[in-house]
């Protein structure tokens, strides 16, 4: 074999498509186009963003505003319900499931401590997240503010 008897594989190389070259040849007539429309025209270029006549991208988005889909969401949880909550029924620990069995939170719900009212009960709160002020209100008081393992790890991480 030598450069002089070389030939691309069988199939690989096709020959050009010839448009309006007469009717048996298949592609005479409109030169395969179809019929009318502006694609049928010659001199005919598409604008860039266009969508066929569809409400262009451009349009459809909203042009103010932002949401972002990473935001964590937290159910609030004030120090005065849980006094009230303390008071009522003489709990030490405050965790998640107390807290689904007295109706303050949701199974899925995060929840955030957050420093309004006062408390004055010593209880080991467990809550996925606490204000600095909150975590303080409730180590002077002689508690424990608890971030449950799994979550503590992953803000670790971050």
């Amino acid at each position: 074999m030598n450069l002089s008897n070389l030939r691309p594989a069988k199939g690989s190389v096709r020959e050009r498509k010839r448009v309006g070259r007469g009717q048996g040849s298949g592609m005479g007539g409109t030169s395969t186009r179809g019929h009318k429309g502006a694609q049928s025209r010659s001199g005919y270029s598409r604008k860039v963003h266009f969508e066929g006549g569809q409400m262009p991208l451009q349009r459809r988005v909203p042009k103010f505003g932002f949401k972002n889909i990473n935001r964590v969401e937290y159910k609030p949880l004030n120090l005065d319900s849980i006094q009230a909550l303390v008071e009522e029924t003489k709990a030490t620990v405050v965790d998640m499931d107390f807290l689904l069995q007295h109706g303050l939170v949701s199974k899925k719900d995060l929840v955030k401590v957050l420093n309004r009212g006062e408390l004055t009960a010593a209880v080991e709160v467990h809550a996925h997240a606490f204000s600095s002020s909150a975590k303080e209100a409730i180590e002077k008081a002689g508690g424990k503010a608890v971030v449950p393992v799994k979550q503590a790890k992953e803000e670790a991480a971050n």
